[in-house]
């Protein structure tokens, strides 16, 4: 079985963050709290980490992980081309359960599967996600369940569901909310909603104009 690490108590805290690091650091899979769900998650540049993640949840290359970031400037060193209205929107909702698809920087040695020359991005509102991720930079993660069962609310769950795959599992406690982030096509003039979540559209057109929805909208960041 592989080591489950507590994070819940604050002096467990730096513990759990560097065996987390140290893992991802090494190759290694880990799961970790997120402010939405538990979440699956490897170095977003090791092509080979990214294999096993996709392969330990069950997903094909056609459904490639987003990738969480631990500071905003990352967004700029890893998406090009980035329309205006994406930076109010990440403003507002980041850190936050809100998950933007923008253009890659060709330049980047990774492959994190069939994305079209797309990315999808999300800065986590979680105090000890973000810990991870500010020491190991931006990270291939998605929840930490087998393809088509329900997402992990806790590391129990998880741990049933992904086994020995994880090096390293980091208890954070239970996730009280099972509404993913919201995923948005950021790619063109306006963004359209690839998938509804925990912001909901009335917000987001708040802040900016959204395109029409069409409801055969997806892409490939779109879990299926």
């Amino acid at each position: 079985m592989s080591p489950v690490v507590s994070a819940t108590a604050a002096e467990n805290r730096e513990v759990a963050i560097t065996a987390a690091t140290s893992a991802v650091q090494s190759g290694q899979l880990v799961v970790i709290p997120t402010d939405t769900v538990y979440g699956i998650g490897c170095d977003a540049f090791d092509a080979d980490a990214v294999h096993r993640l996709l392969a330990a949840k069950g997903r094909g290359r056609d459904v490639p992980p987003p990738v969480l970031i631990g500071e905003m400037r990352t967004l700029d060193g890893i998406a090009t081309d980035i329309e205006p209205y994406v930076r109010d929107l990440v403003e507002r909702f980041w850190p936050g359960a809100l998950t933007v698809v923008v253009r890659a920087q060709p330049s980047l040695a990774w492959d994190l599967g069939e994305t079209q020359g797309t990315v999808a991005v999300r800065m986590p509102d979680d105090e000890i996600a973000l810990a991870v991720l500010k020491e190991t930079g931006p990270m291939a993660v998605t929840s930490a369940n087998l393809h088509g069962s329900p997402a992990a609310t806790s590391v129990l769950d998880a741990a049933t569901q992904l086994g020995s795959a994880v090096e390293v599992y980091v208890d954070g406690g239970p996730r009280t909310s099972q509404a993913p982030s919201t995923i948005l096509d950021c790619t063109g003039p306006a963004p359209i909603v690839l998938r509804h979540g925990a912001i909901s559209e009335d917000d987001l057109a708040a802040l900016v104009p959204m395109a029409g929805e069409d409801e055969d909208a997806s892409g490939p960041h779109t879990p299926q």
